[in-house]
Parts: structure tokens; C-alpha cells; sequence
């Protein structure tokens, strides 16, 4: 684990009402904290995540991590996969998050941290960063989609974050396939790398390496998978009207899958396209999301 300081440059957030959070994104490979002040990052430290490790093992990484700042009074916000009902998270894909079943993390947390703690699913919560300071900025309907290790989503309609109260919003890697599974068995990172594991590739990076370098074969099986998006997405498109959708996650912003994405919408009638674009925030956007709503809880 790094403990060191780390200064950066940041989006100029200074107007937003994020004065001064204490923020966490918690992926299933890594999990990252970041002091927000003014609107910027002025500090991070990232670990690897213990995703099999169970509840317990996370709550205390991120207790550890938390450490260095625990003398600053500042609210605190956790993005972390998973559906997410009344502050307990379930993870529906065991290979992610195994064993989480309505585990109480708000609650740990808050006990652990000894201050209140604001938990929200990480790609709600970067929606809300994308819509507030980044890609989604002026659009009333807006959808960021992440493809990562896994498939997530976000929404804002009318210019607010959907949060339903059971947990299940915009979870597009949760749409069911024909064939039994979902969009996320198919279109995921970790789907690329059981097709690269079957196919003689040696993991999901050399996969698309080698379709990026000609690699037809290849190619193939990448674009299964964005294809799979594409026609949710045409979905989505129709039935709520939505006009931007930003793309991020390590799939997602891999240089060419945004390109490979718009050149399939394209073989769509218009009704079923929008704007595309790559999330602004990058893999900040979680953290400035989960700032942001933990803010606004505080507030009451």
C-alpha cells in the first residue's frame, strides 16, 4: 500500500458544494481513497481490493486507508459495486464481491470511521460525477455506462440521479440474455477473459491487443461483446429519451472501444442513437460522485 502524498491536477470543481470530502471508490481490483478540497483532489492512496476476502476484510482496508485523515472533519462518501438498499450491499456477481449478501457496510463503516458514512453503488455514483462536473454537464438525460471487470450503470432523468428505493437502477449488467445469463457474463472484462482463456489468448489484455493489431479472431469475439451493449443501449435510447451517454470503466476507455461502440450504434436507425462520448472524470468520477452525494446527505 502506498502512503504516500500524491498532489495532482484536478477538474476545477471549486463552485460545486464539495468543500471538503473524504472519498472512496472501491472496485473489484483496486479500491482508491482521495481528499476532495475546494472541489479538487489534493491527496489519494489506493490498495488492492480483498474482494474474496469477505465484508469484514474490506471494512478493514478501508479503515486503513482512511488513517491518514482521520483527524480532518470532513464528510465521507463510499462508491462500491453491488445493489445497494438502505445502506446494505448484495453482490449479484459472486466473482466480484463473493459472499456479500445485505451486508450492512453503511453501518460498519460509520462504526469503524467513527463518523457517519454515506454509501452509494460506484456507478450511480459516477454518473453523478459525469453530471455534475463532467461529461454530463447540460444534459437533462444523461446514462454512464461502465464497462469494467464488470457492467455497470447510471442515470440521471430531469436532471436527477434515479435512485430507487430497492436498489435496482439502471442495472444494465443485470438485463438477461437469451441464453439464461446476463449482459454482463457477455460483455464484461471479466467475459473477455474467459474468451481470451478458451480462444489461446493469454488473458482480456492481450485479447484486445490483438484484436487492435488486426487480429481478426480476435476482433470477433471484442466486438461480441460491444455489440451486446450497443442493442441495450437502443433500448435504453427509446425508452427514456436519453440524450448523452458516457462511457468509462477500463474496458470502456481503452483507446478504440468507444469507436468500435459508435460504429455499431451507427448500423442502428436514428431513433436508437445519441451522443457518445468518453466519461470526462476518467476513474475519478466515482470519487467525485460519491463527494458529491455524500455532501448533500450531510446536508440533509
Amino acid at each position: 500500500m502506498n502512503r504516500s502524498l500524491r498532489f495532482l491536477a484536478a477538474p476545477n470543481l471549486s463552485t460545486s458544494k464539495v468543500q471538503k470530502a473524504i472519498t472512496f471508490d472501491i472496485g473489484g481490483t483496486n479500491s482508491r481513497i482521495a481528499l476532495i478540497e475546494d472541489g479538487n483532489i489534493v491527496w489519494r492512496d489506493e490498495a488492492a481490493t480483498p474482494a474474496g476476502a469477505g465484508p469484514q476484510a474490506m471494512v478493514e482496508q478501508i479503515a486503513a486507508l482512511y488513517r491518514p485523515l482521520r483527524h480532518l472533519d470532513a464528510t465521507v462518501g463510499v462508491a462500491i459495486t453491488g445493489q445497494i438498499e438502505d445502506g446494505c450491499v448484495t453482490a449479484h456477481n459472486s466473482t466480484v464481491l463473493p459472499g456479500w449478501q445485505r451486508y450492512p457496510l453503511e453501518r460498519e463503516l460509520s462504526l469503524a470511521l467513527q463518523r457517519p458514512v454515506r454509501v452509494v453503488n460506484d456507478a450511480r455514483a459516477a454518473a453523478w460525477g459525469e453530471y455534475l462536473f463532467g461529461a454530463g454537464r447540460g444534459i437533462d438525460e444523461f446514462l454512464f455506462l461502465t464497462v469494467s471487470t464488470g457492467v455497470g450503470a447510471g442515470l440521471v432523468l430531469h436532471g436527477r440521479l434515479h435512485l430507487a428505493r430497492n436498489g435496482f437502477d439502471a442495472e444494465i449488467g443485470e438485463m438477461p440474455m437469451p441464453d439464461g445469463t446476463t449482459l454482463e457474463y457477455h460483455a464484461s472484462g471479466t467475459a473477455l477473459g474467459r474468451l481470451a482463456a478458451t480462444h489461446g489468448y493469454t488473458d482480456s489484455r492481450h485479447l484486445c491487443d490483438a484484436a487492435d493489431a488486426g487480429d481478426a479472431h480476435a476482433e470477433g469475439l471484442f466486438m461480441a461483446g460491444v455489440r451486446e451493449i450497443a442493442r441495450r443501449l437502443a433500448d435504453l435510447a427509446v425508452m427514456l429519451g436519453i440524450q448523452r451517454v458516457a462511457l468509462g470503466g477500463g474496458v470502456g476507455l481503452r483507446l478504440g472501444y468507444l469507436e468500435r461502440l459508435r460504429a455499431e450504434m451507427e448500423t442502428y436507425p436514428a431513433i436508437y442513437r445519441y451522443q457518445l462520448v468518453r466519461a470526462e472524470l476518467g476513474h475519478d468520477a466515482g470519487l467525485y460522485g460519491a463527494a458529491a452525494l455524500a455532501a448533500r446527505a450531510g446536508d440533509g
